[in-house]
């Protein structure tokens, strides 16, 4: 009598063609409608803010805003926190993304960055016909609450940052002990945080209370970096 033979290990796990298909194909439209949810929620949450010119606002003002649930609300978001935190890094992308584009428009690698820097300086600063809340009013809060939620929220900015550094050393602009990405960090955090205290000097009658301009940031900061 034939002694019978189990199959293979792996043809006992695998999953018919045909079914691996229809689960891709479940998996992709459900990764669709959840992604055209949250970017509902998004939208509503931007254009409130718009309006407003603050942060302040209900999570079931966004809800009413979107047509949605408030069960799909938090089946995406734990809250109005985490809601704004992705506002505010979708934020930043995009002005790393404009901040790219203006500095590509220069080929000298000092120049990228001292366009890079003006640039982040005037995006950042109050400024109440701008209407950026999110970066005027959350980043600070969230910066004393969630000092890891903003380092990831910034990433793209030092990456950039960390290029146009790395691209300046190669051309002999930066001090020949520069460690790109370390200058790249000091250089954001020194123009963000002197662009979100306002700007401003002491009003103590002398002849240096004025408002700090991009101008003078740059050159700040480039004495720090600059081998010139």
């Amino acid at each position: 009598m034939a002694q019978k033979t189990d199959p293979p290990a792996n043809t006992l796990s695998e999953e018919p063609a045909w079914k691996q298909r229809a689960i891709e194909r479940s998996t992709k439209a459900a990764k669709l409608r959840a992604e055209q949810r949250v970017e509902r929620f998004l939208d509503a949450a931007q254009a409130i803010i718009t309006e407003k010119g603050t942060t302040d606002f209900t999570v079931q003002e966004v809800v009413d805003r979107s047509r949605q649930s408030l069960r799909s609300f938090y089946q995406h978001f734990d809250g109005k926190h985490e809601l704004l935190l992705a506002l505010f890094e979708d934020a930043l992308r995009r002005s790393a993304d404009q901040i790219h584009a203006a500095a590509a428009g220069h080929t000298d690698p000092l120049l990228r960055l001292k366009v890079a820097v003006q640039l982040l300086f005037e995006l950042c600063r109050p400024d109440p016909d701008a209407q950026r809340p999110l970066f005027t009013d959350f980043a600070p809060q969230l910066l004393l609450s969630h000092p890891t939620e903003v380092k990831v929220a910034h990433s793209p900015l030092l990456s950039l940052f960390t290029e146009l550094m790395t691209e300046a050393e190669a051309a002999g602009e930066l001090h020949p002990d520069a460690k790109p990405r370390r200058l790249a960090a000091l250089t954001m955090q020194t123009v963000m945080f002197n662009a979100q205290a306002g700007g401003g000097a002491p009003e103590d009658g002398s002849d240096d209370a004025h408002v700090i301009t991009a101008d003078e940031v740059w050159e700040f900061c480039s004495q720090g970096f600059s081998r010139h």
